[in-house]
């Protein structure tokens, strides 16, 4: 159990110091650090969100006065100070059999928008990697992107 609490304390500090990391980005940047910022930047740390529409949904839980813009701002913002990346944000977190609508959000290069069901977003990673020759006749766990480090993205 000590263990346990020693790596939950670990894990706090560790957010503690890159959201103190971020905010420090901000300011010199010039941008003032509302508590609406701040807010939005816990959720992102601390927990595992898969789309700007699930931080918004928990931001707006704890203070209903946060609006989506707000969400998408400070997303875009953050991307802008190169320490967050939509693109890590995309992950399968259940299988064929999930109910869940707009599970995955797709935007093209024109600025268009797919919504996904968590099956439908199954459907399509499986079958890209089939199509491509991977993971023939096994399921799919989970996916991650890992986020562009390069300015050409």
């Amino acid at each position: 159990m000590e263990q346990k609490s020693a790596m939950n304390q670990t894990y706090y500090r560790s957010n503690d110091l890159k959201k103190e990391m971020v905010l420090q980005k901000l300011r010199e940047r010039g941008c003032r650090i509302t508590k609406q910022r701040q807010l939005i930047l816990g959720v992102i740390l601390e927990e595992e969100c898969i789309s700007c529409k699930e931080i918004f949904y928990k931001a707006h839980t704890i203070d209903s006065t946060i609006g989506a813009a707000t969400v998408y701002r400070m997303v875009s913002l953050l991307e802008d100070l190169g320490v967050f990346s939509r693109k890590n944000m995309y992950k399968i977190s259940c299988g064929m059999d999930c109910n869940k609508e707009n599970a995955c959000m797709i935007e093209f290069e024109d600025s268009t928008v797919c919504q996904l069901s968590a099956k439908k977003w199954y459907q399509v990673i499986s079958e890209g990697l089939k199509a491509c020759g991977y993971g023939e006749g096994k399921k799919v766990a989970s996916v991650e992107v890992e986020p562009c480090t390069e300015r050409c993205c």
